[in-house]
Protein backbone atom coordinates (compact mmCIF):
# COMPACT_ATOMS: atom_id res chain seq x y z
CA UNK A 1 0.00 0.00 0.00
CA UNK A 2 1.01 3.49 -1.04
CA UNK A 3 0.34 6.34 1.85
CA UNK A 4 0.88 9.98 1.16
CA UNK A 5 1.24 11.16 4.91
CA UNK A 6 1.46 14.51 6.05
CA UNK A 7 3.25 16.01 9.71
CA UNK A 8 4.95 18.80 10.96
CA UNK A 9 7.98 19.04 12.92
CA UNK A 10 6.91 21.28 15.64
CA UNK A 11 5.01 19.24 18.28
CA UNK A 12 3.71 16.19 19.41
CA UNK A 13 2.83 15.41 15.52
CA UNK A 14 5.98 14.30 14.88
CA UNK A 15 6.82 12.11 16.80
CA UNK A 16 2.86 10.40 15.95
CA UNK A 17 4.09 10.60 12.18
CA UNK A 18 7.52 8.34 13.56
CA UNK A 19 5.25 6.17 15.35
CA UNK A 20 3.12 5.10 12.81
CA UNK A 21 5.78 5.27 9.16
CA UNK A 22 7.89 2.69 11.93
CA UNK A 23 4.97 0.64 12.23
CA UNK A 24 3.38 0.39 9.23
CA UNK A 25 6.51 -0.87 7.68
CA UNK A 26 6.00 -4.44 8.62
CA UNK A 27 2.51 -4.22 7.10
CA UNK A 28 3.89 -3.58 3.18
CA UNK A 29 3.75 0.29 3.41
CA UNK A 30 5.45 2.65 1.08
CA UNK A 31 5.02 5.89 2.10
CA UNK A 32 5.57 9.59 0.94
CA UNK A 33 5.79 11.63 4.23
CA UNK A 34 5.36 15.69 3.19
CA UNK A 35 5.95 18.19 5.91
CA UNK A 36 4.55 21.05 6.63
CA UNK A 37 5.55 24.34 9.04
CA UNK A 38 9.05 24.82 9.20
CA UNK A 39 12.46 22.89 8.32
CA UNK A 40 13.47 19.49 9.66
CA UNK A 41 16.04 19.59 12.20
CA UNK A 42 19.01 17.94 12.01
CA UNK A 43 18.30 15.09 15.05
CA UNK A 44 14.69 14.58 12.73
CA UNK A 45 16.70 14.19 9.43
CA UNK A 46 18.18 11.67 11.72
CA UNK A 47 15.17 9.63 12.68
CA UNK A 48 14.03 9.06 9.61
CA UNK A 49 17.23 7.96 8.14
CA UNK A 50 16.21 4.07 9.26
CA UNK A 51 13.09 3.94 7.57
CA UNK A 52 14.00 3.25 4.06
CA UNK A 53 10.02 2.74 3.21
CA UNK A 54 9.65 6.38 4.06
CA UNK A 55 10.36 9.12 1.06
CA UNK A 56 10.73 12.56 2.59
CA UNK A 57 9.18 16.03 0.84
CA UNK A 58 10.43 18.80 2.92
CA UNK A 59 8.60 22.05 2.88
CA UNK A 60 8.26 24.87 5.38
CA UNK A 61 4.64 26.25 4.38
CA UNK A 62 2.80 27.37 7.41
CA UNK A 63 0.16 25.83 8.75
CA UNK A 64 -3.73 26.58 9.09
CA UNK A 65 -2.95 27.98 12.72
CA UNK A 66 0.03 30.26 11.71
CA UNK A 67 -0.10 33.89 11.04
CA UNK A 68 -0.90 35.06 7.64
CA UNK A 69 -1.13 31.39 6.51
CA UNK A 70 -3.13 31.26 3.43
CA UNK A 71 -0.91 32.15 0.75
CA UNK A 72 1.41 29.72 1.79
CA UNK A 73 -1.13 27.08 1.95
CA UNK A 74 -2.55 27.63 -1.42
CA UNK A 75 0.77 26.63 -2.56
CA UNK A 76 1.10 23.78 -0.28
CA UNK A 77 -1.60 22.67 -2.10
CA UNK A 78 -0.08 22.70 -5.48
CA UNK A 79 3.17 21.24 -3.75
CA UNK A 80 1.24 17.95 -2.38
CA UNK A 81 -1.11 17.57 -5.30
CA UNK A 82 2.58 17.36 -7.11
CA UNK A 83 3.84 14.78 -4.85
CA UNK A 84 0.40 13.10 -5.28
CA UNK A 85 0.96 13.12 -9.50
CA UNK A 86 4.51 12.08 -9.25
CA UNK A 87 3.89 9.27 -6.36
CA UNK A 88 0.51 7.71 -7.22
CA UNK A 89 -0.48 7.15 -3.16
CA UNK A 90 -3.64 4.55 -2.73
CA UNK A 91 -4.35 6.80 0.69
CA UNK A 92 -4.07 10.44 0.81
CA UNK A 93 -3.33 10.64 4.96
CA UNK A 94 -3.21 14.77 6.25
CA UNK A 95 -2.47 15.45 9.51
CA UNK A 96 -3.51 18.85 9.61
CA UNK A 97 -6.67 20.60 8.68
CA UNK A 98 -6.93 21.93 5.25
CA UNK A 99 -6.40 20.06 1.75
CA UNK A 100 -8.97 17.34 1.87
CA UNK A 101 -10.81 19.37 -0.26
CA UNK A 102 -8.09 19.31 -3.16
CA UNK A 103 -9.03 17.42 -6.86
CA UNK A 104 -7.24 14.29 -5.14
CA UNK A 105 -7.62 11.46 -7.06
CA UNK A 106 -6.98 9.18 -3.99
CA UNK A 107 -9.54 9.20 -0.88
CA UNK A 108 -8.17 11.10 1.84
CA UNK A 109 -8.08 10.21 5.59
CA UNK A 110 -8.19 13.74 7.82
CA UNK A 111 -6.79 13.52 11.19
CA UNK A 112 -7.87 16.40 13.81
CA UNK A 113 -4.88 15.94 16.15
CA UNK A 114 -6.24 19.59 17.30
CA UNK A 115 -8.43 23.12 16.45
CA UNK A 116 -8.12 26.25 16.84
CA UNK A 117 -11.64 26.56 17.82
CA UNK A 118 -11.78 24.06 20.11
CA UNK A 119 -8.13 25.43 22.01
CA UNK A 120 -9.71 29.16 22.22
CA UNK A 121 -13.16 27.04 23.50
CA UNK A 122 -10.73 25.68 26.29
CA UNK A 123 -8.02 28.24 27.11
CA UNK A 124 -9.71 31.54 26.51
CA UNK A 125 -13.66 30.59 27.23
CA UNK A 126 -14.19 33.38 25.12
CA UNK A 127 -15.74 33.79 21.39
CA UNK A 128 -13.33 33.40 19.63
CA UNK A 129 -11.97 36.94 17.45
CA UNK A 130 -13.41 37.47 14.38
CA UNK A 131 -9.91 36.82 12.51
CA UNK A 132 -10.09 33.36 12.53
CA UNK A 133 -13.75 33.00 10.24
CA UNK A 134 -11.44 32.16 7.52
CA UNK A 135 -9.93 29.33 9.59
CA UNK A 136 -13.51 28.12 10.38
CA UNK A 137 -14.74 28.42 6.85
CA UNK A 138 -11.40 26.84 5.28
CA UNK A 139 -11.47 23.78 8.19
CA UNK A 140 -15.28 23.39 7.69
CA UNK A 141 -14.85 22.94 3.71
CA UNK A 142 -12.06 20.16 3.92
CA UNK A 143 -13.22 18.40 6.98
CA UNK A 144 -16.45 18.01 5.44
CA UNK A 145 -14.69 16.73 1.77
CA UNK A 146 -12.67 14.36 3.37
CA UNK A 147 -13.67 10.23 3.13
CA UNK A 148 -12.83 9.85 6.77
CA UNK A 149 -12.20 12.23 9.87
CA UNK A 150 -9.87 10.85 12.77
CA UNK A 151 -9.26 11.80 15.88
CA UNK A 152 -6.85 10.43 18.80
CA UNK A 153 -9.81 10.79 21.48
CA UNK A 154 -13.48 10.51 21.55
CA UNK A 155 -13.58 14.15 23.02
CA UNK A 156 -11.63 15.84 20.09
CA UNK A 157 -14.02 14.37 17.55
CA UNK A 158 -16.93 15.35 19.25
CA UNK A 159 -15.14 19.31 19.23
CA UNK A 160 -14.75 18.86 15.64
CA UNK A 161 -18.39 17.38 14.58
CA UNK A 162 -19.43 20.51 16.77
CA UNK A 163 -17.33 23.33 15.28
CA UNK A 164 -17.37 22.15 12.29
CA UNK A 165 -19.31 18.76 11.31
CA UNK A 166 -21.36 17.37 9.93
CA UNK A 167 -19.02 14.91 8.20
CA UNK A 168 -18.88 11.89 5.67
CA UNK A 169 -17.41 8.73 8.38
CA UNK A 170 -15.49 9.13 11.50
CA UNK A 171 -13.31 7.04 13.66
CA UNK A 172 -11.34 7.17 16.87
CA UNK A 173 -7.85 5.83 16.77
CA UNK A 174 -5.72 6.36 19.60
CA UNK A 175 -1.94 7.81 19.66
CA UNK A 176 1.07 5.35 20.50
CA UNK A 177 4.29 5.42 21.50
CA UNK A 178 6.99 3.12 21.50
CA UNK A 179 7.54 1.77 24.79
CA UNK A 180 10.65 0.25 24.66
CA UNK A 181 12.66 3.52 24.56
CA UNK A 182 11.58 4.39 27.81
CA UNK A 183 12.67 2.59 31.33
CA UNK A 184 12.25 3.68 34.74
CA UNK A 185 15.48 4.48 36.64
CA UNK A 186 15.96 5.40 40.26
CA UNK A 187 13.24 7.66 40.98
CA UNK A 188 13.93 11.03 42.77
CA UNK A 189 11.95 13.61 44.08
CA UNK A 190 11.41 15.27 41.12
CA UNK A 191 8.29 16.34 39.65
CA UNK A 192 8.94 16.94 35.54
CA UNK A 193 6.80 18.52 32.55
CA UNK A 194 7.46 18.69 28.98
CA UNK A 195 6.60 19.71 25.76
CA UNK A 196 5.31 23.20 23.66
CA UNK A 197 5.67 24.85 27.36
CA UNK A 198 4.36 28.10 24.99
CA UNK A 199 1.25 26.74 24.67
CA UNK A 200 -0.93 27.67 27.10
CA UNK A 201 -3.42 24.83 26.58
CA UNK A 202 -0.82 23.12 28.41
CA UNK A 203 -1.21 25.02 31.46
CA UNK A 204 2.32 25.55 32.88
CA UNK A 205 1.66 28.69 34.38
CA UNK A 206 -0.22 26.38 36.95
CA UNK A 207 2.85 24.67 37.82
CA UNK A 208 5.43 27.50 37.73
CA UNK A 209 3.10 29.13 40.75
CA UNK A 210 2.86 25.58 42.42
CA UNK A 211 6.72 25.18 42.27
CA UNK A 212 7.62 27.19 45.29
CA UNK A 213 5.23 25.04 47.86
CA UNK A 214 6.38 21.71 46.02
CA UNK A 215 8.52 19.40 48.56
CA UNK A 216 10.97 18.46 45.48
CA UNK A 217 12.39 19.56 42.48
CA UNK A 218 10.02 21.07 39.39
CA UNK A 219 11.91 20.46 36.24
CA UNK A 220 10.48 21.91 32.95
CA UNK A 221 11.58 20.71 29.44
CA UNK A 222 10.41 22.13 25.83
CA UNK A 223 10.36 25.20 24.00
CA UNK A 224 9.90 28.79 25.97
CA UNK A 225 9.01 30.35 22.61
CA UNK A 226 5.77 29.98 20.29
CA UNK A 227 5.75 30.68 16.32
CA UNK A 228 3.52 33.92 17.52
CA UNK A 229 6.04 35.15 20.21
CA UNK A 230 4.12 33.96 22.94
CA UNK A 231 6.26 32.91 25.48
CA UNK A 232 5.74 31.42 29.24
CA UNK A 233 7.23 32.57 32.66
CA UNK A 234 9.38 29.76 34.22
CA UNK A 235 10.93 32.46 36.97
CA UNK A 236 13.64 30.28 38.99
CA UNK A 237 12.28 26.98 37.76
CA UNK A 238 15.37 24.36 36.26
CA UNK A 239 14.54 25.03 32.35
CA UNK A 240 16.01 22.63 30.32
CA UNK A 241 15.02 23.67 26.68
CA UNK A 242 14.54 21.89 24.25
CA UNK A 243 15.90 18.43 24.46
CA UNK A 244 17.04 15.00 22.33
CA UNK A 245 14.64 12.44 22.94
CA UNK A 246 17.69 10.75 24.77
CA UNK A 247 18.14 13.04 27.21
CA UNK A 248 14.04 13.79 27.80
CA UNK A 249 14.18 9.72 28.13
CA UNK A 250 16.61 10.40 31.03
CA UNK A 251 14.68 12.47 32.95
CA UNK A 252 11.22 10.99 32.29
CA UNK A 253 12.85 8.11 34.12
CA UNK A 254 14.29 9.92 36.98
CA UNK A 255 10.98 11.62 37.38
CA UNK A 256 8.62 10.33 40.53
CA UNK A 257 5.73 12.07 38.68
CA UNK A 258 4.79 13.39 35.47
CA UNK A 259 2.49 17.34 35.85
CA UNK A 260 0.66 18.13 33.06
CA UNK A 261 -2.26 20.08 34.83
CA UNK A 262 -3.67 21.06 31.18
CA UNK A 263 -6.68 22.99 29.85
CA UNK A 264 -6.71 21.35 26.58
CA UNK A 265 -5.12 18.27 25.75
CA UNK A 266 -6.79 16.47 22.94
CA UNK A 267 -4.70 12.56 23.69
CA UNK A 268 -1.41 13.97 25.46
CA UNK A 269 1.61 11.70 24.11
CA UNK A 270 3.95 13.19 26.90
CA UNK A 271 1.90 11.54 29.40
CA UNK A 272 1.96 8.39 27.56
CA UNK A 273 6.05 8.77 27.56
CA UNK A 274 6.01 9.49 30.93
CA UNK A 275 3.87 6.32 31.92
CA UNK A 276 6.07 3.90 29.95
CA UNK A 277 9.14 5.63 32.42
CA UNK A 278 7.23 4.92 35.58
CA UNK A 279 6.05 8.14 36.56
CA UNK A 280 2.84 8.80 38.65
CA UNK A 281 1.11 11.08 36.40
CA UNK A 282 -0.77 14.59 37.89
CA UNK A 283 -3.04 15.60 35.03
CA UNK A 284 -5.59 18.38 34.41
CA UNK A 285 -9.40 17.02 34.89
CA UNK A 286 -10.43 17.57 31.26
CA UNK A 287 -12.38 14.85 29.29
CA UNK A 288 -10.03 13.95 26.86
CA UNK A 289 -7.25 13.06 29.58
CA UNK A 290 -9.82 11.27 31.79
CA UNK A 291 -10.78 9.16 28.63
CA UNK A 292 -7.39 7.93 27.99
CA UNK A 293 -6.33 7.70 31.48
CA UNK A 294 -9.33 7.10 33.80
CA UNK A 295 -8.41 6.04 37.23
CA UNK A 296 -4.54 5.36 36.19
CA UNK A 297 -3.92 9.09 36.93
CA UNK A 298 -4.39 11.58 39.47
CA UNK A 299 -6.53 14.73 38.63
CA UNK A 300 -6.59 18.47 39.47
CA UNK A 301 -8.47 21.25 37.75
CA UNK A 302 -6.48 23.55 35.81
CA UNK A 303 -7.94 26.65 37.76
CA UNK A 304 -6.61 24.59 41.24
CA UNK A 305 -3.17 25.45 41.87
CA UNK A 306 -4.02 24.63 45.74
CA UNK A 307 -5.05 21.52 45.00
CA UNK A 308 -2.19 20.88 42.00
CA UNK A 309 0.35 21.32 45.15
CA UNK A 310 -1.74 19.22 47.45
CA UNK A 311 -1.59 16.09 44.90
CA UNK A 312 1.96 16.67 44.21
CA UNK A 313 3.02 16.78 47.88
CA UNK A 314 0.98 13.87 48.84
CA UNK A 315 2.12 11.94 45.93
CA UNK A 316 6.18 13.07 46.52
CA UNK A 317 5.77 12.28 50.54
CA UNK A 318 3.71 8.75 49.69
CA UNK A 319 5.70 6.46 48.63
CA UNK A 320 3.34 3.32 48.54
CA UNK A 321 0.47 5.67 47.07
CA UNK A 322 2.59 6.81 44.12
CA UNK A 323 3.84 3.75 43.44
CA UNK A 324 0.59 2.57 42.98
CA UNK A 325 -0.74 5.17 40.39
CA UNK A 326 2.94 4.42 38.35
CA UNK A 327 2.11 0.92 37.84
CA UNK A 328 -1.82 1.61 36.90
CA UNK A 329 0.01 4.25 34.52
CA UNK A 330 2.04 2.03 32.88
CA UNK A 331 -0.63 -1.03 32.64
CA UNK A 332 -2.94 1.77 30.71
CA UNK A 333 0.15 2.72 28.50
CA UNK A 334 -0.18 -1.04 27.57
CA UNK A 335 -3.23 -0.18 25.58
CA UNK A 336 -1.33 2.41 23.43
CA UNK A 337 0.84 0.67 21.20
CA UNK A 338 2.41 1.65 17.90
CA UNK A 339 0.86 -2.31 16.27
CA UNK A 340 -2.04 -1.52 17.65
CA UNK A 341 -2.37 1.75 15.93
CA UNK A 342 -0.99 0.96 12.98
CA UNK A 343 -3.06 -1.97 12.08
CA UNK A 344 -6.35 0.36 12.91
CA UNK A 345 -5.17 2.85 10.17
CA UNK A 346 -4.12 0.05 7.62
CA UNK A 347 -7.77 -1.19 8.48
CA UNK A 348 -8.95 1.99 7.53
CA UNK A 349 -6.92 2.49 4.27
CA UNK A 350 -8.06 -0.50 3.31
CA UNK A 351 -11.74 -0.02 3.48
CA UNK A 352 -11.19 3.35 1.77
CA UNK A 353 -9.51 1.43 -1.02
CA UNK A 354 -12.45 -0.53 -1.09
CA UNK A 355 -15.23 2.03 -1.33
CA UNK A 356 -13.41 4.28 -3.42
CA UNK A 357 -13.31 1.33 -6.38
CA UNK A 358 -17.01 0.07 -5.35
CA UNK A 359 -17.88 3.90 -6.09
CA UNK A 360 -15.86 3.92 -9.92
CA UNK A 361 -17.57 0.23 -11.05
CA UNK A 362 -19.56 0.34 -13.10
Amino acid sequence: MRILLTADPIGGVWNYALELCTALRPLHAVIALATLGRPLTRAQRCQLAPLDHVTVFESAFRLEWMPQPWDDLARAGDWLLDIERRFCPDVIHLNHLVHADLPWRAPVVTVGHSCVLSWWNAVRGTPIDGEWSNYRERVTASLQAASRVIAPTQAMLSCLESNYGPFRATAVIHNARNGRIFAPRRKERLVLCAGRLWDEAKNVAALVAAAPHIDGDVVLAGEETGPHGNQVETFDLQLLGQVSTATLVSWYGRAAIYALPARYEPFGLTALEAAWSGCALVLGDIASLREVWGPAACYVSPDDSRGLCEILNGLLHDDSLRNRMAARAMAQARQFTPANMAARYRDTYRQLQCDSCCSITP
